[in-house]
């Protein structure tokens, strides 16, 4: 999640400010995908990440936001908050943004009448007087019981491709499944109805190198540990690639969650290659020394006097 005001939202969909519709769409999927809570049940930062996931496709699939947002013209692409009243099931989620329809999809219709993710007046407007027709709440997320769930571990390859998996239940069943390409680290998917009683099976996928390196699709993730006087100053270090190590020049001022782009270094399908994303992560060191508590009671001083001074 970048700690900024003004979110990246190419690099928060990890898509360039040319791509097509098409690679906009999948990119937000994707990311949809990865980040929705109920798939990251874990995670505490996933449930803020997947509201700019969200935030980042209606700006971005949207001419006049994007181009406002581009100005730099923040209170022109202000997005209501869709979830203020909680999160759908991730598959119920898919069902209203990307159900197939004739023509084009019902996530696109959506998107271009009163899509909650669109949060202006513009689109109704087209409408003429339709008086304005309340949500229902959404469902209460799906969560796996722990013995329902496997973790299965796929090479970056596998995960690209897809993959045939052969998973054996408590019960002596034997499933196989196709797994689907573009897949990334984290993916958890739902055999419905296979367990004893009916109940669904969770898949969860696992694609992480020996290095650290987190597939997701095309694309590498990589989370840069600095500590605080690397992050603040600006630093060269070498980060791991799947093609070896580089050497990454982080700019000064970099506070945890910005994201850095290593162009060309994700995975390649064809003519399509994907970049590799670091996220900084400042860490603060457990044993300070006597001399860096001194530092640091300092910099606190320093910090509380500019603020009583402004």
């Amino acid at each position: 999640m970048t700690s900024t005001a003004e979110p990246d939202y190419w690099s928060l969909l990890g898509v360039d400010s040319d791509c097509t519709d098409q690679q906009l769409k999948r990119a937000f999927r994707r990311e949809a995908r990865r980040w929705h809570p109920d798939l990251n049940s874990n995670d505490p930062v996933a449930e803020e990440r997947f509201k700019l996931v969200n935030e980042a496709y209606a700006v971005l699939s949207d001419p006049r936001r994007r181009e406002a947002w581009q100005r730099g013209d923040c209170s022109s692409v202000d997005v209501a908050d869709p979830f203020a009243q909680g999160f759908p099931d991730f598959e119920d989620y898919l069902d209203v943004i990307f159900s197939g329809g004739s023509g084009r999809s019902r996530a696109e219709a959506d998107m271009k009448t009163d899509s909650p993710f669109r949060g202006d007046d513009a689109s109704r407007e087209t409408r003429g007087h339709e008086p304005p027709v309340s949500a229902p709440p959404p469902p209460p997320p799906v969560r796996a019981v722990e013995d329902l769930e496997s973790v299965v571990h796929l090479t970056p390859d596998q995960a690209l491709q897809g993959t045939v998996v052969e998973l054996t239940l408590d019960d002596g069943t034997v499933i196989q499944l196709n797994t689907p390409p573009f897949a990334g680290d984290g993916w958890r998917l739902r055999l419905e109805g296979v367990a004893p009683g009916g109940r669904d099976h969770f898949l969860q996928l696992r694609v992480v190198t020996d290095d650290g390196l987190r597939i997701d699709g095309l694309r590498v993730l990589y989370k840069l540990m600095l500590f605080p006087p690397d992050a603040a100053l600006g630093c060269a270090v070498d980060v791991p690639t799947l093609d070896g190590l580089v050497t990454l020049q982080v700019p000064p001022g970099s506070s945890s969650g910005r994201l850095l782009r290593l162009r060309g270094r994700g995975l390649q399908l064809d003519d399509e290659r994907g970049d590799q994303l670091v996220e900084i992560v400042v860490v603060i060191p457990s044993d300070l020394g006597d001399a860096e508590r001194a530092l640091y009671r300092r910099l606190q001083e320093l910090a509380s006097e500019s603020e009583q001074g402004g």
